[in-house]
């Protein structure tokens, strides 16, 4: 423990130094600390799968979710939607299901012997987008700007949408105790993303509602305003569970209404102490994530969940988003922007910890291979250099 607090420390600090030059190079601090998480991983390979399977894991790994997703609820300007409201519903509610769909049948073909709900749970592991491993996609001068801003509403939306198709997959997967059928995992579901839909948008309304009289009452310091949105994911994600409802998205929708709710010109000021600890959040996972790949570098049927990782990263992004883009108004260059712009980063690596504590055996190693294929193959896609899509300059227009 105290070797790898270490290794983090010295990574972050050693990146913070460099920060304005390596973000040149496109060199972001997640992708630095993973290769100190290969590093240490090296020596502690033997107890990995040990540690990543106790309680104490999982509940650390929930926390994280649930902090990341309020912040994604809480970045989209302009709107609920951004600017560009219908081609960002067509990319959640057109491609998000049909990359899910098309991911699921894709490793029936290619990852033999696991049960449906298993494929789903690791469809919901490598189809949602993430933009850590690669920032400066939504800040590419090269990229048009209506590109950007679906990418943005879809990065910071899909894994609130997925995380409850996750855990109805989990619940039919998982260990122990879980739904014998579809209709008994929903069952279960149901009643759990209610309760969460419900105690999000209590505790983000109550809160922006409450933030916005204090505020007008000069009753609130800068600093408080800070530790109140700090404390917010927690709140309703604490309440959400201890009620049996679904903290993750009791954690989203909070950050929802509270991002509709609040009046405030300085509410991007405001988030920047939980989006600081959101940074070290994702940071660690990124450790997480590089010592998770060297348990993992053997495995079973390695060539088919390659190549099943490969295809996660191209053709059930790419195939989904020219389907949900038809008749729009976007050329097909900037349609292939859109399906090739897909990084996935820290939300996957969540979701497969999540899946490797509740699943077991083979299942379970499948969950953990599948996301780190996904993760370095994006790495290498997004993160290294100037990105790919950033090349289709042709008949580029500023939008």
């Amino acid at each position: 423990m105290i070797q790898s607090l270490i290794a983090i420390a010295a990574v972050v600090a050693g990146w913070a130094l460099l920060a304005a030059r390596l973000e040149r190079w496109h060199i972001s601090a997640p992708i630095a600390v993973v290769l100190v998480g290969i590093a240490v991983g090296f020596t502690t390979r033997n107890t990995i799968g040990e540690t990543l399977n106790t309680h104490f894991a999982q509940f650390g790994a929930e926390i994280v979710l649930a902090v990341l997703l309020f912040i994604d609820a809480t970045e989209v300007r302009g709107g609920m939607l951004g600017p560009s409201p219908r081609p960002a519903l067509r990319m959640l509610f057109i491609a998000l299901p049909l990359g899910l769909g098309l991911s699921t049948l894709l490793g029936a073909w290619l990852l033999p012997g696991l049960s449906w709900p298993v494929l789903l749970l690791i469809a919901c592991i490598v189809v949602p987008i993430d933009f850590a491993p690669a920032p400066s996609v939504v800040r590419d001068r090269w990229i048009p700007l209506r590109v950007r801003n679906v990418l943005n509403v879809e990065g910071g939306y899909n894994d609130g949408l997925v995380s409850p198709i996750f855990i109805f997959a989990l619940g039919l997967s998982g260990v122990g105790e879980h739904a014998k059928t579809p209709l008994e995992a929903l069952g279960d579901a149901l009643p759990q993303a209610v309760k969460a839909i419900l105690v999000g948008l209590v505790a983000g309304a109550a809160l922006a509602l409450a933030t916005n009289a204090a505020d007008e009452r000069k009753l609130m310091s800068h600093q408080s305003k800070r530790m109140l949105l700090v404390a917010a994911p927690i709140l309703s994600y604490a309440v959400a569970v201890g009620i049996h409802g679904n903290g993750f998205v009791a954690a989203f929708v909070c950050g929802l209404a509270l991002n509709y709710w609040r009046r405030s010109s300085n509410f991007r000021h405001e988030l920047e102490l939980l989006d600081d600890i959101g940074f070290l959040l994702t940071v660690v996972m990124w450790f997480v994530f590089g010592s998770v790949a060297v348990y993992v570098l053997v495995g079973p049927h390695m060539w088919r969940t390659l190549l099943f990782s490969l295809a996660a990263l191209t053709i059930v992004r790419i195939l989904p988003t020219f389907v949900a883009m038809l008749g729009s108004t976007f050329s097909w260059r900037d349609r292939l922007r859109l399906g090739l712009l897909g990084p996935r980063g820290t939300t996957s690596i969540v979701f497969a910890l999540l899946a490797y504590n509740g699943l077991s055996g083979e299942p379970a190693d499948f969950a953990l291979i599948t996301m780190v294929f996904t993760v370095f193959g994006s790495v290498v896609l997004h993160g290294a250099g100037v990105p790919l899509a950033a090349r289709l300059r042709a008949t580029h227009r500023a939008s």
